[in-house]
């Protein structure tokens, strides 16, 4: 397994070692040791399943609000996406700073997303799942995001007429929704 330190400190690509052969392919997408070895040390305590029917479904950009700050671990089981995620941590020298990567089936690449981030994502295929782990529990109450076109971000999502929620569609812009971590 493989980690991949990005620019934003924190902000990990990983790409598992694949073993195939003319019946498929296994890997080891999560081990505990190998992550704490990369100097991730969350505990994750419950995973996630996404699925979006079609192509240009945008989810996002999400938080949740301090004491229920969640660290995600985010893989693709068929499909892609476009992910993004974005460093709201206060006194980071990156806040406001986004970063986007391609995630596939195909290419097996997953991405760590540590506390203190938002998180969104656009699928690029009909028929996308996408599992993640995260480290703490969903807390509605403390639930909140940033509209995934805010200008200040200018995140380069693939597509211009996104596929929203109507929660998704009415988040504030990141000046009139500063997260606190």
């Amino acid at each position: 397994m493989e980690f991949i330190t990005t620019d934003i400190d924190g902000l990990i690509k990983i790409q598992p070692a694949v073993h195939g052969d003319r019946r498929g392919f296994f890997l080891e997408w999560y081990s505990h040791t190998a992550f704490e070895k990369a100097g991730i040390t969350c505990r994750f305590i419950q995973d996630n399943h996404s699925c979006s029917q079609v192509a240009g479904v945008l989810r996002g950009l999400h938080f949740q609000k301090s004491p229920f700050t969640q660290a995600k671990l985010i893989r693709v089981t068929r499909g892609g996406i476009f992910d993004v995620a974005v460093d709201l941590r206060a006194k980071s020298p990156t806040f406001g700073q986004w970063r986007g990567f391609t995630l596939s089936a195909a290419n097996f690449s997953m991405l760590f997303v540590p506390a203190g981030f938002a998180h969104g994502f656009c699928t690029m295929e009909p028929d996308t799942h996408v599992e993640y782990k995260v480290d703490a529990p969903y807390a509605p109450q403390h639930d909140s995001g940033i509209i995934w076109n805010d200008p200040q971000l200018a995140v380069s999502w693939p597509v211009a007429q996104p596929i929203l929620s109507t929660k998704d569609a009415k988040l504030p812009l990141l000046c009139d929704n500063p997260p606190p971590f």
